[in-house]
């Protein structure tokens, strides 16, 4: 007894399954209704839906609407579908240019902490290394000035488990600053700065869009002479901001103030050694 298929349906009704060809430039297809061959050089969504063009080797193109098996590719029916839109890929570095740890949860804040002198100082820390001081649990604050920092560090009583680092502004011999950092450094208290007389100049020049930035004459006050010399309007705050826009990486920033802030966070998160 000869035995059959329990699907007995005649094999030309059958409908057969057409592989789905994302759509790509320069794919050669043939549209199977027109006959006409060409080259794929876009698509688009119109109001019978997306769309495709084609340029044969003429140079003439002609437009098709995207259809079922409606082409064929290497003499074989295929349906033209829309690409699958690209997965942006994980940045495999933060800001300051540390290995990147996707999905990695901030950690409980140390007792530890990094003092900066205001809050541009702040801004622009947090926009480079602010990754990494989440991973690290490091919280930056800042002082409005250093005048007050022996006071300060005093009240903080910096020990073994709660480090203290301070970045300060125009560190340089003979300097108010320098005499105050030598009064608290201790073994928990790292004081270290950069040369610049405010951080705006950490900011390298032709980041900014400029060729360098302006000597204010002493008696002014230093941004407001930046804003005027540069022809910028004479707001501090959003000249800052236009500043940090113009901010995106450690590539942004001068080498002087890059390594002191690597420093300060090596301090406050090192194991202590007593």
């Amino acid at each position: 007894m000869r035995a059959y298929s329990p699907d007995l349906t005649p094999p030309w009704k059958k409908r057969r399954t057409v592989p789905q060809v994302p759509l790509e430039r320069d794919l050669v297809v043939e549209e199977v209704t027109s006959g006409f061959c060409g080259a794929v050089t876009g698509w688009e969504k119109s109001a019978q839906g997306l769309v495709v063009s084609l340029e044969d080797r003429f140079g003439k193109t002609r437009v098709f609407p995207l259809t079922e098996g409606g082409f064929l590719l290497e003499g074989h029916a295929v349906t033209l579908v829309r690409p699958a839109a690209a997965t942006p890929a994980a940045p495999s570095r933060t800001a300051s240019g540390s290995v990147a740890v996707p999905g990695a949860r901030a950690r409980v804040a140390r007792a530890g902490r990094i003092y900066v002198e205001g809050r541009h100082d702040a801004e622009l820390v947090e926009r480079v290394w602010g990754d990494d001081l989440r991973i690290e649990g490091v919280v930056v604050e800042y002082l409005e000035g250093v005048d007050d920092l022996p006071a300060i560090v005093e009240e903080f009583a910096p020990g073994p488990d709660a480090r203290l680092g301070v970045l300060v502004d125009h560190l340089v011999p003979g300097s108010k600053e320098a005499r105050i950092a030598a009064e608290v450094a201790s073994p928990h208290a790292l004081v270290v700065g950069h040369p610049y007389i405010d951080i705006w100049e950490a900011v390298k020049p032709s980041s900014v869009g400029i060729a360098a930035w302006p000597r204010v004459p002493r008696g002014q006050d230093w941004k407001t002479g930046i804003c005027r010399t540069l022809g910028w309007p004479e707001n501090t705050g959003a000249a800052w901001q236009h500043i940090l826009s113009r901010v995106h990486s450690y590539k942004d920033l001068e080498p002087e103030l890059l390594g002191r802030v690597e420093e300060l966070i090596d301090f406050v998160t090192a194991p202590d050694q007593t």
